[in-house]
């Protein structure tokens, strides 16, 4: 059997994509066969794409860190064909081709079935980003932090920023969203910002060992100097969830906010959670957690996949892309 895919191939250190017919891989002990109806693009899929080191194992490859679809085949207990299922994370669009391809050949362990309310598109209008914001959002509401400050949120325009926005605001909180695009305030304000807040502006003073106490906790999807002027500004017992590094890969702090204020730093790395916290916050995202994501999420076909990827590269995209196979 024959699927579409879009696939990344190398040749002289130059990396370049092209859609192709490619082998349905035979069925492995252990594996489900998944007939892919929708993913989404991430920024993780945009570096495979482009042969970005330590991303992808080896080229020729298929990008798509996210699936959702419909069992074609399946050798586990666990699944049957024509079950309703998605994966996000792990090594898939890594070591395992990814949901840029029509079918895919995935661990069971790495698979869930689909909440019977989410379709395979709006839980594609999540994927990755959804849950690492919903893991984010959870690590703060698990520490039980007191709501009379607002959360801060940076990277808003972003897919695990909007997101994290959303569910902040739906769940009662006063959400102050941190952006470079201060052109889309009207969009912010839409997914729950009460107050947007200039990059520039932001971090235009210079960064002190410890700050104001002006947010309780927040959801950080930037990472260097950024991350280290949030931390400074949460307050006593806050958490920071920590879940990017776009704005740099290091960052430096004084132990005031950690030893004075008790603020908690918390790593957020929802690809490799456990398949059981996966499946708790898709039930959350899918049920009390539930958020309208038409308005920034856009649907493409696979052909228009290149524009978006370098759209995502650029900095320039906002929300969400999903990725509908077939017609």
């Amino acid at each position: 059997m024959k699927y579409k895919a879009y696939i990344v191939e190398e040749n002289e250190g130059c990396y370049n994509g092209s859609i192709k017919e490619l082998d349905s891989p035979a069925l492995d002990e252990g594996k489900v066969l998944i007939k892919v109806l929708n993913s989404s693009l991430n920024y993780k899929d945009a570096l495979a794409a482009t042969g970005a080191k330590g991303v992808v194992r080896s080229y020729p490859f298929v990008p798509g860190i996210d699936v959702a679809g419909k069992v074609l085949e399946s050798s586990s207990s666990n699944f049957h064909v024509g079950d309703d299922v998605l994966a996000t994370g792990y090594k898939i669009g890594m070591s395992e081709f990814g949901g840029f391809g029509e079918i895919v050949h995935l661990p069971e362990n790495w698979v869930l079935k689909l909440p019977e309310n989410l379709s395979h598109h709006k839980a594609m209008s999540y994927g990755t980003a959804g849950i690492t914001a919903a893991a984010c959002v959870k690590k703060i509401l698990d520490a039980d932090i007191d709501s009379n400050l607002p959360m801060v949120v940076s990277g808003a325009t972003g897919g695990v920023g909007s997101i994290a926005v959303g569910l902040l605001s739906k769940l009662g909180y006063e959400v102050h969203a941190i952006t470079g695009k201060t052109s889309e305030t009207e969009v912010l304000s839409a997914m729950g910002a009460n107050k947007i807040i200039s990059r520039d502006d932001y971090m235009s003073e210079p960064i002190k060992p410890i700050d104001k106490s002006l947010y309780s906790s927040a959801v950080d999807t930037v990472g260097g100097d950024m991350l280290a002027k949030i931390i400074s500004m949460v307050s006593n017992h806050g958490v920071v969830s920590c879940c990017g590094n776009v704005g740099g890969a290091m960052f430096t702090s004084s132990v005031f906010p950690f030893i004075l204020r008790g603020v908690q730093l918390a790593g957020i790395d929802s690809a490799e959670s456990s398949i059981n916290l996966k499946s708790e916050l898709w039930n959350l995202l899918s049920n009390e957690w539930s958020l309208d994501l038409d308005k920034q999420t856009k649907t493409i076909n696979i052909e228009n996949i290149e524009i978006e990827i370098n759209k995502i590269l650029k900095g320039d995209q906002i929300g969400r892309i999903v990725i509908q196979h077939g017609e």
